[in-house]
């Protein structure tokens, strides 16, 4: 294609929303010219299950309830008034306890100012925090943001110590809907048992962010933490970042909780409309439709070219993924769906993995993210006339046009600046593309029986490894996985793993290597 054809087709396909600053590039897809017009049917259907889904149709059958994420931003549009009102509320408690640990008017159980604050959840409960805390930082924030977001022992040690004698000044937010979620009860237990070392007493350092009647809201109640925040049914982990979940954490670090919010609202209200060539959500979906034929055949490569966006891609990670891997359509037939999504930075892919996107196998596309303005400082001269951040632009530019001139295909998202109403705004965009996306290919994006398929067998290991901790003690001698498994009625392979988890973390569980797993022996 000549030089001259792709400045016609890139003006043909790039769409600015000029009052915000936002553009996207879809030039460099290789759609046909009629892909819009075989596409539009599908797309229209998808505008009109957006606007049922805003409208508060259920759209969640596993747990019958409706998914109002985007109310969070606007709550005029909640379905009722006493929806609207929780999330004014919830915004405004947010806010006020913020601005009281700031002033000093909340202190901890020590009687001083909070200076750090550390989150403990897992998933939605995490990434959506994670990815503001990192991306909005300042050495300004009132407070240090710490993360419990796994069940790693050593994991939570490493922050611990990170914390070190701020611990007596550490604020600590747990946030789990149901509260049963193993991970985040993990954390608390570790938080907590952290606080009993150091003689602290912590309930007036915990809060809560979780559902009414929850399990971690008795324990809230019953050991009367210091504050506690609603989670609503309508509100998935994965599109909670919006709600007290991700609100909490940034107000309490000092960050923008209104730009955040007006961002959002403002590319959705961009995105409502059902002009596809408008639509830059629905261009997005319809995109990654085209890019894997409606099957997810390509995997999406996210590159940011800002270091601030580096968690972006782990943030999509589980909002494409687990809203879009599914193995049955609307039907109920069997179609295995799903987009699977990795990324890095630049130009930090330069050194990493661009030389197999440019050179290997064409399995995937990639989603260019370009921040315009470079710093928000003065500008240092590498060499004359050049800075740090034209090189920045000249790679990101570089690798688009390398990677094209080898017929891979390339989306290029662009914003004015880097900041609170910008980072909502590309939050917001890829919510309604993947609720987009998943009309387009007859899916349901807002259940996850997978995820909870996972969390059932987990439980059912530990449930094992209980019957095995019972059993081992009344053997006569060491016996084998085998063995174990004969007398526990168990598969020998989920003892054998059992065991050797047993004997690396129990002092009183021996084991004795074999020539084979089936001659390894263990003891209690």
């Amino acid at each position: 294609m000549s030089t001259t054809s792709l400045w016609q087709r890139f003006q043909q396909y790039f769409l600015s929303y000029d009052d915000i600053g936002f553009s996207i590039d879809i030039s460099r897809m290789n759609f046909p010219e009629d892909f819009f017009t075989g596409t539009a049917l599908a797309a229209d259907r998808a505008c009109k299950a957006m606007a049922k889904l805003e409208g508060g149709a259920v759209a969640n059958p596993d747990e019958n309830r409706m998914v109002g994420h985007y109310w969070l931003r606007d709550a005029s549009l909640a379905p009722t008034p006493e929806i609207r009102d929780a999330i004014l509320e919830t915004k405004k408690a947010v806010l006020g306890f913020a601005a009281e640990v700031h002033s000093g008017a909340i202190v901890s159980a020590a009687g001083a100012k909070f200076s750090d604050l550390l989150v403990v959840g897992i998933g939605g409960s995490a990434l959506g925090p994670e990815l503001v805390a990192d991306a909005l930082w300042s050495p300004k924030d009132p407070l240090r943001l710490h993360f419990f977001d796994n069940t790693d022992p050593d994991g939570m040690e490493k922050v611990l110590q990170q914390i070190g004698p701020n611990l007596g000044n550490t604020l600590v937010a747990v946030i789990s809907k149901s509260g049963g979620t193993m991970e985040s009860r993990n954390g608390m237990l570790a938080a907590q048992e952290a606080f009993r070392k150091a003689g602290l007493a912590y309930a007036k350092n915990f809060v809560a962010v979780t559902g009414e009647g929850s399990a971690l809201d008795k324990v809230a109640v019953g050991e009367r933490w210091l504050r506690r925040f609603p989670m609503w049914d309508w509100v998935g982990g994965r599109t909670s970042v919006m709600s007290a979940v991700g609100l909490l954490p940034m107000a309490l670090q000092g960050l923008d909780v209104e730009a955040f919010l007006e961002g959002a609202a403002a590319m959705d209200a961009r995105t409502r409309t059902d002009d596809i060539r408008r639509n830059a959500a629905m261009l997005l979906a319809l995109m990654w439709y085209h890019a894997g034929d409606g099957h997810g055949l390509k995997d999406m490569v996210v590159l940011p070219y800002k270091d601030r966006l580096l968690l972006f891609s782990r943030y999509l990670q589980q909002l494409v993924m687990e809203s879009l891997g599914k193995e049955l359509d609307l039907d109920g037939k069997a179609v295995n769906q799903g987009i699977a999504v990795y990324g890095n930075k630049g130009s930090t892919d330069q050194h990493a993995y661009v030389q197999q996107l440019r050179d290997g196998i064409n399995n995937f596309f990639v989603t260019f993210i370009e921040v315009r303005k470079a710093t928000s400082g003065p500008a240092l001269e590498v060499e004359p006339g050049v800075t740090p951040g034209d090189y920045l632009q000249g790679f990101l530019r570089g690798t688009r046009s390398a990677l094209h001139e080898k017929g891979r295909e390339s989306i290029t998202i662009s914003i004015p600046e880097f900041c609170a109403f910008q980072l909502g705004a590309l939050i917001a965009l890829y919510e309604r593309a993947v609720g987009f996306y998943g009309s387009l290919v007859q899916i349901n994006a807002y259940h996850q029986p997978g995820v909870e398929a996972g969390k059932k067998a987990a439980a059912k290991i530990l449930e094992l490894q209980a019957k095995v901790l019972a059993h081992l003690p009344s053997a006569r001698r060491p016996e084998t996985a085998e063995q174990v498994a004969l007398a526990v009625e168990a598969d020998p392979e989920d003892v054998f793993h059992i065991l050797r988890h047993l004997a690396a973390n129990r002092p009183n569980v021996k084991s004795q290597s074999g020539r084979s797993p089936s001659t390894d022996t263990f003891s209690a």
